[in-house]
């Protein structure tokens, strides 16, 4: 090329009117697509995957594009069992869009779940952040260059931590980084943490020497003064934040973006899948969308169908590679 639990008789009773409600292309007034949406929600509030369902359905239902969204959260197995659920449930939840993101592919390379994206309905990919390397506001290191040096000088005192297991994407991200600098990536210190919070005590105590997180996460510590952006896996500078260097700028030719993106159940029929598609490429024309993307610091990808799959599978491919090098594959 870095993430509540409504009860289950509240969600099912949501996804039953859903599915009920559901019309395909509804055009009420030249405007409305899709009367109703239930985002499933592979993980907790809060995170990455929460962050979008929630801010994809503020923004088509204050556009008007869906005339309601409901949200259910359900954790467990690093995403597995919502995807499980959908699966296991599937004629019963052609009116729910899940969220995934690039752990969808990661997970099941790795066997973490049965499934793949393959067993799902693709119905678009929306959205990207792309990943970046941080250092606390106090450190000596400054830029890329300075990471490397301190990397040379010493490798095992300049580990990269990140908020994902070992073999996850921060690690991945960190891996791929050090490898287009010129360094072997088995040999590079990765320390995995369990949280967010976790992970920056431990850079601001220098226990871990850079952080690898997500760009919008990452822009939100910046702005908080808490933390040095040193380099982002974007081809340019994100405007959104457009003092964070790129690695490319710095001589690092690689690239990485965590796309999210939505995703229905197995056997959703033509008609439906077409009306979701419509709705999310008409919700790209508002300026509902533009606030809830530039409040995020998303990027815009937007890849349907085909493409959804083709991209996925290059990913795939990619990221793969790279596991099997690292030893996880």
């Amino acid at each position: 090329m870095t993430k509540l639990s409504i009860t289950r008789r509240a969600g099912l009773a949501a996804v039953a009117a859903t599915a009920m409600a559901f019309a395909a292309p509804v055009f009420a007034g030249g405007h409305q697509v899709v009367d109703s949406i239930h985002f499933l929600i592979p993980g907790g509030a809060g995170g990455g995957w929460d962050g979008t369902a929630r801010g994809t359905g503020e923004a088509l239902t204050n556009a008007g594009i869906v005339g309601s969204a409901s949200y259910e959260n359900m954790s467990g197995g690093g995403g597995g069992k919502a995807i499980g659920y959908l699966i296991e449930n599937a004629e019963s939840q052609h009116g729910t869009l899940m969220v995934n993101s690039t752990p969808i592919v990661i997970r099941s390379l790795t066997g973490v779940f049965p499934h793949n994206f393959r067993d799902l309905t693709l119905v678009a990919g929306t959205i990207g952040d792309y990943a970046a390397l941080v250092v606390a506001k106090d450190s000596p290191i400054n830029s890329m260059d300075d990471l490397l040096a301190a990397y040379d000088a010493d490798p095992n005192a300049t580990a990269i931590g990140g908020g994902s297991v070992p073999g996850g994407m921060d690690h991945l991200v960190a891996a791929m980084v050090m490898e287009a600098a010129g360094k072997d990536a088995l040999g590079v210190k990765y320390i995995p943490y369990d949280a967010g919070g976790k992970a920056m005590a431990a850079l601001l105590s220098g226990e871990i020497s850079a952080l690898s997180t997500g760009f919008s996460e990452a822009v939100a510590l910046a702005e908080a003064g808490e933390v040095k952006i040193i380099g982002v896996t974007s081809d340019e500078r994100v405007d959104t934040f457009d003092d964070a260097p790129t690695m490319k700028e710095q001589g690092i030719d690689t690239t990485f973006v965590n796309w999210r993106g939505f995703f229905a159940a197995p056997g959703l029929p033509a008609e439906q899948l077409e009306a979701y598609q419509a709705a999310l490429t008409k919700m790209y024309e508002t300026d509902e969308w533009e606030a809830v993307r530039a409040r995020n610091g998303w990027v815009n990808i937007h890849n349907n169908g085909d493409d959804f799959k083709a991209f996925l599978q290059e990913q795939e491919q990619v990221i793969g590679d790279l596991m099997k090098k690292l030893g996880f594959l």
